[in-house]
């Protein structure tokens, strides 16, 4: 698994936001990468399995009637690889997100455990170009940073924040971020073009997104 160095601390960032809010974020951004590694030291060795049971008490499923996204994690990023396998176990049709060029968002191929993967930059991995296309209904999120009103801090480059604009613009569909508890913060810096979580789960529990202004 490639180190923490191997992240990206920034990617390049998306068109629109006030240099105030980009400041604000950079610097937030450095400061949640070295919490992030702190979290995951100190987090049980069990954490990640800790964080599929309380997802799957709290978001159950039944077969066939979910698409979910995963990825495979980088850097300090928990592992949401049990999860996964437990949600295929459970019927779910898993997939993985492919990164386009800048300003474009996320697409996904079918995906299930043991199938082929590429290596792609910054360590991520995608399904062959041969799997099929799919649209997720439930995205696993991978993140920086988290608060309780859903607000998420990824790497910069907003592949997120537009891939959940278009689906939701669309038809309804859930993003749950994953993370280590040590991630949250009281506050993260978002702006108006930034999706915010429905939930989070850490190997702690599941926290439910607090509406903005609770």
């Amino acid at each position: 698994m490639p180190t923490a160095e191997a992240v990206p601390s920034t990617l390049p960032t998306p068109v629109g936001e006030p240099d105030t809010l980009v400041q604000e974020k950079a610097r937030f951004r450095a400061l949640a990468i070295g919490r992030r590694v702190e979290a995951a030291a100190l987090a049980p060795p069990d954490a990640a399995e800790r964080l599929a049971s309380h997802f799957l008490a709290a978001i159950p499923v039944s077969p066939g009637d979910r698409v979910v996204t995963g990825y495979f994690p980088i850097g300090d990023e928990i592992d949401p690889r049990p999860l996964m396998a437990r949600l295929a176990a459970a019927g779910c049709r898993l997939c993985l997100p492919v990164t386009p060029r800048r300003g474009l968002p996320l697409t996904f191929r079918a995906w299930r455990p043991g199938d082929p993967l590429r290596p792609r930059p910054f360590g991520l991995l995608e399904p062959e170009p041969s799997a099929p296309t799919v649209e997720p209904d439930l995205l696993l999120v991978p993140l920086l940073a988290f608060d309780a009103s859903g607000g998420r801090l990824g790497y910069g480059g907003g592949f997120y924040d537009r891939t959940l604009a278009g689906l939701r613009a669309r038809r309804p569909v859930r993003a749950v971020g994953l993370a280590f508890e040590g991630q949250r913060s009281d506050h993260v810096p978002v702006g108006p073009t930034d999706a915010r979580l429905d939930a989070v789960v850490t190997e702690a529990g599941f926290h439910p997104a607090m509406p903005v202004g609770d």
